[in-house]
């Protein structure tokens, strides 16, 4: 018995079912100096939730624990890296939400682009009911962007985007900026406790000690949770880079149709090529090279 998935491919690839004649002529393409945005509102308060999380572990870890902390190399340190970390995890937030995930250019199922593509008898291509275009192999339609995504993983309501062909290295150092400086707000969170226990309470921070207190727990609170969340989300991330299967192909157990490559060269079609301390740079727009074009014919 066949899948969902496989009755709904048959049913594309049937000739009756492009009717290119149904669809309007595409709207004229942004220019590349737009700034790509979903305005959704669930995914706008998640991205300043977001922010203002980063926000409060920085308040925290600066006026609370670093700067009534005596011994100035270990503030100086601990502050530089845990806002150098955190500027690179809301740089990568940024981009991941503004950045054009892979859209396809929509209304473009019409008569003259089909006839464009030159098909070959026993050629098929895969239009999309909802967004009236033409897919590439490994699209995907996004109910929220209301847009076929190109090599889709998932809508993140996180970073108010799709994560996609063009905007996954961003996602994922994001989720690794993420867990990399609760990691760091934990270590010296315990750290100040001890500290506290073993001095003055008055004396360890500027604020009242039931204040001192309540702020730390909630940072602890805050830090573990988006470390498990995020350290999740990064392996998840990497194992599906590596194995070149995206979170939807995984999900629907779609048929395996492109090239297996090595798991390195996956790690730079998404990162880029070469390998270079550009990949942990938010940036850096990766350098595809030799990457696989998704082709709409298959």
């Amino acid at each position: 018995m066949k899948s969902p998935a496989h009755r709904t491919r048959d049913i594309e690839r049937q000739p009756g079912y492009l009717r290119p004649e149904h669809c309007a002529p595409p709207p004229p393409r942004l220019s590349s100096g737009t700034m790509w945005f979903i305005r959704d509102g669930c995914g706008i308060v998640c991205g300043i939730i977001t922010w203002m999380l980063v926000f409060y572990a920085e308040f925290v870890v600066v006026f609370v624990m670093l700067l009534p902390a005596k011994n100035i190399i270990y503030s100086l340190f601990n502050g530089v890296l845990f806002n150098g970390l955190a500027f690179l995890a809301l740089a990568s937030h940024a981009r991941a939400m503004c950045t054009d995930p892979g859209a396809v250019p929509k209304g473009n199922a019409t008569k003259e682009f089909i006839e464009s593509l030159q098909l070959k008898p026993g050629q098929v291509v895969y239009k999309c009911p909802k967004c009236c275009s033409i897919k590439p192999d490994r699209a995907h339609h996004c109910s929220v962007c209301k847009r076929c995504i190109k090599k889709m993983d998932h809508h993140c309501p996180w970073v108010n985007n799709c994560v996609g062909e063009n905007n996954q290295k961003y996602f994922v150092l994001f989720t690794m900026y993420i867990a990399l400086i609760s990691f760091h707000a934990l270590i010296m969170a315990a750290f100040h406790f001890v500290f506290c226990f073993e001095q003055d309470w008055a004396k360890c921070s500027n604020f009242s000690p039931p204040a001192t207190v309540i702020l730390l727990i909630l940072l602890c609170f805050e830090g573990l949770l988006f470390l498990i969340f995020t350290a999740v989300m990064f392996g998840t991330q990497v194992h599906s880079i590596c194995s070149d299967e995206t979170g939807i192909e995984q999900l629907k157990k779609e048929e395996r149709r492109w090239a297996k490559k090595s798991k390195w060269m996956n790690m730079k079609v998404v990162f880029g090529h070469p390998f270079s301390v550009s990949w942990l740079s938010p940036f850096a727009t990766p350098d595809h090279g030799k990457a696989d074009v998704y082709q709409y014919i298959v």
